[in-house]
């Protein structure tokens, strides 16, 4: 009697198990329909494919291809090529019964189409020194694509397709109103896989002194981005692009979940410049700018920390005919506030010159306002002009300028450290001395020189010396260098 119960519970667990496979999955997809968390999941997804499915037409691939010099076989090129050796042997040292070598390189970027009659935004570096460009569309059509104009400063580049005038576009939205933590979408053709789509957050803006151009205010994204994507669209959820994915921080050559994005307002402005004058024109103010931090704001008298400090005031530049001074902290450009040192430079960049602008600024306890006019980087922004007509620069085939602000910033020196080379030119004594544009003299004849004025001073001295000698700075490194006059 015992073992008979066993068996019926036996049956009647077995029907219960029954019961419970063949009725248990549609009652938890009853269920998850009715949980409004798993709903809003679904609806969540659906809108992201939505999105997705409205930019990928105007998302393209881009292939390059260009040809470079294989320097020499020679197994002492190696050295001889090094920056090291070229400090003592000149650059390019190849044997001279060597004749330079060419092959070709192929490339692959992404990029967005912005017009329906194939104007097309990437990035400088998928397409600068391309000698041949391929672009494939979604639907699969192929185009050749010529190249409308490159900024390397902010590494945008705009380039076109002959279509006609039925390509598929993705509108532009606002990166200055992008908030973070936001979620944005990356579309691009990473080692060679077209359409592919990350999804990620915003997570910074302003990012800047990163080191990869000039003009830097990155939006940072966790949505992975890998070699290929660079000139893909960065969308938000609107289905509008936001930025252009330009670069990762990355260890190992791949995605470590930091992106970098340039802002769509930016390359926008870039844009326009490259397809209505063919070049982009930067506006300057002439200035040398810093951040402010705690003890700075303190000694300053001011509270926050936020604002772009001025230290220097070039002389006659738009900055001293308007009024600003050296310890001025400007607080904000056209109602625009300034987060910090980049942020200004970057605004004052995209400023057309000629236009007045108002800034707040922060000046002995007060806050005033100041109006400037802005004047153009290429005209102006230098500061001075190569001295090629002396007599002496002539013979050692050498060219240099003052080193203003916007120089000393791009090549890591400090204002009046020297002066900077411009140009040598081919065969001179300066190029077979080794110097190369960018580097910095210092010193001629063992005597310091801060400007072109005291260079050329100390240089006429030296018409008769059968030599003179240069203290030469590149970076972090210093040498001298004897240059026989002929």
């Amino acid at each position: 009697m015992r073992f008979s119960n066993v068996r019926c519970a036996s049956y009647a667990s077995f029907l219960v198990v029954l019961v419970m496979l063949f009725l248990a999955p549609g009652q938890a997809f009853s269920r998850a329909i009715d949980d409004p968390d798993i709903a809003l999941l679904d609806r969540t997804a659906k809108a992201f494919s939505k999105v997705v499915k409205g930019a990928m037409p105007a998302v393209v691939g881009i292939q390059v291809e260009k040809t470079v010099e294989m320097r020499g076989t020679d197994p002492f090129s190696f050295f001889f090529n090094d920056p090291f050796f070229e400090r003592f042997f000149g650059p390019h040292m190849v044997p001279p019964n060597r004749a330079p070598r060419k092959r070709r390189e192929h490339g692959l970027g992404s990029g967005f189409i912005v017009s329906k009659d194939g104007y097309i935004l990437t990035n400088n570096h998928v397409v600068g020194e391309a000698d041949v460009i391929k672009v494939k569309l979604a639907d699969g059509r192929h185009f050749k694509a010529k190249v409308v104009g490159t900024d390397p400063d902010t590494d945008v580049a705009v380039i076109k397709v002959d279509a006609d005038g039925d390509l598929p576009t993705i509108p532009l939205g606002d990166s200055d109103s992008l908030n973070v933590g936001e979620w944005v979408i990356a579309i691009g053709n990473p080692f060679g896989l077209a359409k592919t789509v990350t999804v990620g957050i915003v997570s910074a803006k302003g990012r800047s002194r990163i080191g990869i151009n000039d003009y830097e205010d990155f939006i940072q994204t966790d949505a992975a981005i890998n070699p290929g994507n660079s000139g893909g669209p960065l969308i938000n959820i609107h289905g509008e692009v936001v930025g252009i994915n330009t670069a990762i921080f990355s260890k190992s050559g791949g995605y470590m979940g930091i992106g970098f994005a340039i802002p769509i307002n930016m390359a926008k402005a870039v844009m326009d410049q490259i397809i209505t004058k063919g070049k982009v024109v930067r506006g300057w103010l002439g200035v040398s700018i810093q951040d402010l931090d705690e003890d700075l704001a303190a000694s300053f008298g001011i509270s926050e920390t936020e604002g772009a400090l001025i230290s220097l005031v070039i002389k006659d530049s738009p900055a001293d005919k308007g009024g600003l001074e050296e310890g001025d902290i400007i607080l904000s450009m056209d109602g625009h506030k300034i987060k910090n040192a980049s942020d200004l430079r970057n605004r004052v960049a995209l400023t057309k010159p000629g236009k007045v602008v108002t800034f707040e600024v922060f000046r002995k306890g007060k806050r005033i306002k100041v109006k400037v006019k802005i004047a153009e980087k290429s005209k102006e922004g230098m500061g001075t002009r190569p001295f090629s007509q002396h007599s002496v620069l002539k013979k050692l085939g050498l060219s240099v300028q003052d080193l203003d602000v916007d120089l000393a910033e791009q090549f890591g020196y400090e204002v009046g450290q020297g002066v900077l080379i411009a140009h040598v030119d081919p065969d001179s004594p300066a190029a077979q001395a080794g110097l190369k544009p960018g580097q910095l003299i210092e010193e001629v004849n063992r005597v310091k020189v801060r400007s072109v004025k005291e260079f050329l001073r100390v240089l006429s001295r030296s018409k008769n010396r059968r030599a003179i000698l240069f203290k030469v700075r590149y970076g972090e490194f210093a040498m001298y260098v004897s240059i026989r006059l002929r």
